[in-house]
C-alpha cells in the first residue's frame, strides 16, 4: 500500500480524530438512515436537521463553543420543533411538505441570527458546514455515546422498526418516539462534524446507495455502513492531499456513489429504490 495514503493517519492526531468520528457516524447514523429511507422520511430528516440549529445557537450564545450545552440545546430545540410540526400538520391547512418547509427555513434563519449576535470569532461556516478536522475528544465521546445508544435501541427494537417501516397500519407511538429521539441525537452528533447543511449527508446517502443495490434489509444495513466508511476514508484522503474541505469531500464521494448505484439500478432494470 502506498505510504502516502496511510501516513496522514499515523502522523497527525487531527486526522485520526477525524477518521474516528467518521467511523462512529458511519455506524450509528447510517444504520438509522436506512430506516429513514424505508419510512420515506428524508424530508422530515432535513427539517429536523435544521430545527436543532436554534437550540445549538442559543447554547453557543450563552456558553460559547461548549459541546455539552450545545448538544442539550439541540435536543431541546429538536423536541420543540417536532411537537410544532405535529401541531401544524394536524391542526392547520398546511400540507406536510409546506409545514416542514416553514419550520426548517424559520429554524435556520433563527439559528443564523443567534450565531451572528454571539459576536465571537467563530465562523458561521463552522455551524453550517462543520469542520471535521477540528473534532475534539469531547465531541468524540458524545458521538460514541450516541452510537452505543443507537445500536442498542435498533438491536432491541429491530423487529418493531422493520414492521413500522413497511406497514403504515402498524403504528406504535413508543417506537415512533424512539425513532425521533434517535434521529435528533444522531443529527446533533453529525452536526459537530458536518454542520447543519451537510449533517444528513453521511446518514442518508450511503443508505440510499445501499437500497439501490439490494432489496434485502439484512444486506442493506451492513452495506450502507461499508459505503459510509469507504466514502469517509476516500474523502479524508482527497481533503488532505488536495487541501479542500474534508466534510464536503466525504459527502461528495457518498453522493457520487449514490449516483452510480442509481445508474446501475436503471441499467439493470431493477426497480429497487
Amino acid at each position: 500500500m502506498d505510504n502516502n495514503l496511510i501516513t496522514p493517519f499515523f502522523e497527525y492526531a487531527f486526522m485520526r480524530r477525524a477518521l474516528a468520528a467518521c467511523l462512529i457516524l458511519s455506524l450509528s447514523g447510517t444504520l438509522l438512515g436506512v430506516f429513514i429511507t424505508l419510512k420515506r422520511m428524508t424530508l422530515v430528516g432535513d427539517a429536523v436537521s435544521h430545527a436543532v440549529l436554534p437550540g445549538i445557537a442559543a447554547a453557543f450564545f450563552l456558553f460559547g463553543f461548549a459541546v455539552l450545552p450545545m448538544a442539550m440545546g439541540g435536543i431541546f430545540a429538536g423536541i420543540i420543533v417536532a411537537v410544532l410540526a405535529v401541531l401544524l400538520i394536524r391542526f392547520s391547512s398546511l400540507k406536510t411538505d409546506a409545514a416542514l418547509a416553514v419550520i426548517y427555513l424559520s429554524s435556520l434563519a433563527i439559528g443564523v441570527v443567534l450565531i451572528s449576535l454571539g459576536g465571537t470569532s467563530v465562523d458561521l461556516s463552522h455551524f453550517l458546514v462543520g469542520d471535521i478536522l477540528a473534532v475534539d475528544d469531547t465531541s468524540l465521546i458524545l458521538m460514541s455515546l450516541t452510537a452505543v445508544i443507537t445500536v442498542f435501541v435498533l438491536a432491541v427494537f429491530y423487529r418493531s422498526f422493520i414492521i413500522q417501516s413497511f406497514d403504515d397500519g402498524q403504528k406504535n407511538t413508543t417506537i415512533e418516539m424512539l425513532f425521533y429521539a434517535l434521529l435528533i441525537i444522531n443529527l446533533i452528533s453529525s452536526f459537530f462534524v458536518f454542520g447543519t447543511l451537510m449533517g444528513l449527508g453521511i446518514i442518508l446517502l450511503p443508505a440510499i446507495t445501499a437500497r439501490c443495490l439490494s432489496n434485502d434489509i439484512d444486506t442493506i444495513l451492513p452495506l450502507s455502513v461499508m459505503i459510509a466508511v469507504v466514502s469517509s476514508v476516500i474523502g479524508l484522503e482527497i481533503s488532505y492531499h488536495f487541501e479542500v474541505p474534508a466534510g464536503a469531500c466525504i459527502v461528495l464521494i457518498a453522493g457520487i456513489s449514490c449516483f452510480f448505484a442509481v445508474f446501475y439500478e436503471m441499467l439493470s432494470k431493477k426497480r429497487i429504490c
